[in-house]
């Protein structure tokens, strides 16, 4: 029998692999310069993968499903069974049938329940859809556990996701812990801690905690649309929400990995995020830009401030670390102003990219001179009051926007928009998707006016 493997990321290789032992004969497709496993042959495109298979693996991550399975659906033969292995959320899997066309009768949607790291191409399986029985006992041949259980694709993904509500979520609290007990000094008696509730003791903890950490923003990813589904139910996700947003914490470990993230936003103007986010998260615009053509995509450190007083500013920038964007919640008085120029050059220094002010500034002159973004509300002469009291870290509100620590902070001459770090990757996606259709669109006015 001949199976494709759509994707030779650590699943699809060892399910390549693990078909190819069987006896069956493997093509796999992945654009990526990955490795290609013993015994399977390597395919220029998903078209020559799927052709003459009987059966269709895809291992592409949630994000390409759908993509990929539109781009098999012509290529597939009359009989072929396809099997959407990625982790999705029951919707997404539905989309992946619609994609598939004529093709959806042969439609099975897999969820994988386990490690495939740990127990390989026998980890134990869920499949529902139209032709789960076939497919289940397709992969039955690997040795596995595999439950079919019928019903609509994304029946099986949908339980899933409700496992990953604990799973994700042990393997985040996991990671939260060792961390804390590594900054306390305490590491071997946390690990002694944790090691004793679980029953596979330290090499559970060490699975647990290593694979949190590697595949954290593709668990993000999955633990927000767990949050979703509990959300549908009718039960408040307030712990599935939390989990998401560690792993999304895990998964910027790195300051390349950051640094990235906000070269990303420093290329895309607030206007189609702010279409992206359904106009969400938009600062109302008496902050404005205090010189023209200011620019900056920074981290959130929130400052809140009394009235007329800078102690708190004073003190961030102590702390501050480079990516840092002062969000600054100055009651929106225009009566003293919180910054200066000297403030100013002290913010360079710890590599702070800009301030956003619901406060008044001065010395705009010298903060154009010396490149330094602020969006305020206005400018005042007076200087500030510098007794406090003041909050660092904390939630702030600036111009009718919640802003939460570490939150992205996109702003241009168009004005301020805040992204939520929960959905920073998801966003950032969209907008050069709203960037490329207002460019097609261009072109096509352009047209319309030559041919006019």
């Amino acid at each position: 029998m001949r199976i494709a493997v759509l994707g030779l990321g650590e699943a699809g290789t060892i399910y390549a692999a693990g078909f190819a032992a069987t006896g069956a004969t493997v093509a796999a497709y992945d654009p990526a310069d990955s490795p290609t496993p013993q015994g399977v042959t390597r395919a220029a495109s998903v078209a020559d993968a799927v052709r003459g298979a009987k059966l269709v693996l895809s291992l592409v991550t949630g994000a390409h499903a759908v993509s990929v399975a539109a781009d098999a659906a012509p290529h597939l033969e009359s009989d072929a069974f396809y099997a959407d292995l990625n982790a999705a959320s029951p919707q997404r899997k539905q989309e992946v049938g619609e994609a598939l066309g004529d093709a959806a009768p042969r439609y099975a949607d897999v969820a994988v329940i386990g490690s495939v790291p740990q127990f390989g191409p026998s980890t134990a399986l869920i499949v529902s859809g139209p032709v789960a029985d076939d497919v289940a006992e397709l992969f039955r041949t690997l040795g596995g556990s595999v439950d079919a259980i019928g019903g609509q694709p994304g029946a099986a993904s949908r339980r899933k996701i409700l496992r990953t509500v604990f799973m994700k979520g042990l393997g985040a609290v996991i990671t939260e812990a060792m961390d804390a007990g590594n900054a306390a000094g305490e590491t071997d008696w946390v690990r002694a801690q944790i090691s004793a509730a679980l029953v596979d003791g330290e090499s559970a903890l060490d699975r647990l905690d290593r694979g949190t950490r590697k595949h954290a923003l593709r668990r993000a990813h999955e633990s927000e649309a767990a949050a979703d589904l509990v959300a549908s139910l009718g039960v408040a996700p307030v712990v599935t929400t939390a989990v998401a947003n560690r792993h999304l914490a895990l998964s910027r470990t790195t300051p390349s990995t950051l640094d990235s993230l906000l070269d990303g936003y420093a290329q895309v103007p607030t206007a189609a995020i702010g279409d992206s986010r359904d106009r969400l998260g938009v600062v109302h615009p008496r902050v404005r830009t205090m010189w023209p053509d200011a620019h900056l995509a920074g981290r959130a450190l929130t400052v809140l401030c009394r009235p007329g007083d800078n102690k708190g500013i004073h003190r961030a920038l102590a702390s501050a670390r480079p990516g840092d964007v002062l969000v600054v919640d100055g009651g929106g008085d225009a009566s003293r102003a919180l910054i200066g120029e000297l403030i100013a050059h002290r913010a360079i220094n710890r590599g702070v990219r800009g301030m956003i002010i619901d406060g008044a500034v001065r010395d705009v002159g010298a903060l154009r001179e010396a490149g330094f973004p602020v969006w305020a509300v206005g400018t005042s002469p007076a200087g500030p009051y510098k007794s406090g009291p003041y909050r660092l870290g904390t939630d702030v509100s600036v111009g009718g926007v919640v802003v939460h620590p570490g939150d992205l902070v996109v702003a241009d001459a168009d004005g301020v928009i805040v992204v939520p770090l929960a959905e920073a990757e998801r966003t950032l996606a969209r907008t050069r998707a709203v960037l490329d259709d207002e460019a097609s669109r261009y072109r096509t006015i352009l047209g319309e006016r030559v041919a006019g």
